[in-house]
């Protein structure tokens, strides 16, 4: 199996160390290396600045280190990561250095991508100048490149609307204007789901065939951004599965179901972990056929 949950939800209630040792516990075979904590962002006036977190600190390489160490002390890997976000194109000489050291910790951890926002107001082409502004520094690094489906929100409509990597054709769009082995597609199912943003993960799917190497599962209520555990909402997902199935995909089975863990606390924080691979594993195991 190749499941695989992002830290920073457990994080939150436990810290990093334990996050990756129960994430192991709970039967995943991998952990997804969120890396938003390095930055504190104004989203208003685009202003960035490190935190206080360890990944912010001159010693952020072995943090990273540490963290591998403990997953394969637990026999799972790192298979990838989430660079901070937002990212803006014109504000990219202040965001580099966080999604270099995001690239690095990457590495360092062992992942083979980074998911790395795209700026979700802008065109393919624009974003391939700022992505290609990264890929040499990521190959490198060893690391490729994921760049996701976004969406934004008409309050007059009360729903999400387009913006960059969605609907699928923009999708599509944004990785033909970089064609490059290291930039490649990671699918938010949830994202992809939510009514207005003009597309399906099905569609989706379809549309990105062997450029799809990443996924983030969750559900939703096809209306908001719930990012809830797989099952337990509105989202379809045997045809996703069929669909998966069908392009032959190969890559890692990882959860984004950041709000499931909400109301969970350190005494049964690793009950949580479970439900999340349960959901995990019987989503792999739909599109694998089993």
């Amino acid at each position: 199996m190749r499941t695989s949950t992002e830290t920073n939800s457990i994080a939150r209630i436990v810290g990093e160390e334990r996050a990756v040792e129960l994430i192991a516990k709970a039967g995943f075979e991998a952990w997804d290396f969120s890396l938003t904590n390095m930055w504190i962002c104004d989203w208003k006036n685009r202003g960035f600045s490190f935190s206080d977190h360890p990944l912010a600190k001159d010693n952020y390489l072995e943090f990273a280190r540490r963290l591998r160490r403990i997953g394969e002390d637990n026999g799972i890997v790192c298979n990838q990561s989430h660079a901070p976000f937002p990212c803006y194109a014109d504000c990219y000489e202040k965001i580099e250095k966080f999604i270099k050291r995001a690239i690095e910790c990457t590495a360092e951890a062992g992942g083979e991508h980074c998911i790395i926002h795209p700026d979700a107001f802008i065109t393919p082409e624009e974003n391939a100048e700022m992505y290609a502004k990264l890929l040499p520094f990521a190959k490198e690094c060893g690391v490729k490149i994921a760049t996701e489906n976004m969406w934004g929100w008409d309050t007059e409509k009360d729903e999400a609307t387009p913006l960059a990597c969605s609907p699928h054709t923009n999708f599509k769009a944004h990785l033909d204007a970089l064609p490059d082995d290291y930039y490649v597609a990671c699918l938010d199912i949830g994202h992809a789901e939510m009514r207005g943003t003009q597309t399906s993960a099905v569609d989706m799917v379809y549309t990105l065939g062997d450029k799809l190497e990443a996924l983030h599962i969750h559900d939703v209520d096809l209306h908001h951004d719930n990012h809830q555990i797989p099952f337990s909402l509105k989202v379809d997902f045997q045809p996703i599965a069929k669909a998966l199935r069908d392009i032959g995909y190969k890559g890692w089975y990882t959860l984004e179901a950041v709000h499931y863990l909400d109301t969970f606390d350190e005494s049964n924080v690793l009950e949580g972990v479970v439900d999340l691979h349960t959901a995990a594993e019987k989503f792999e195991k739909m599109v694998i056929g089993e």
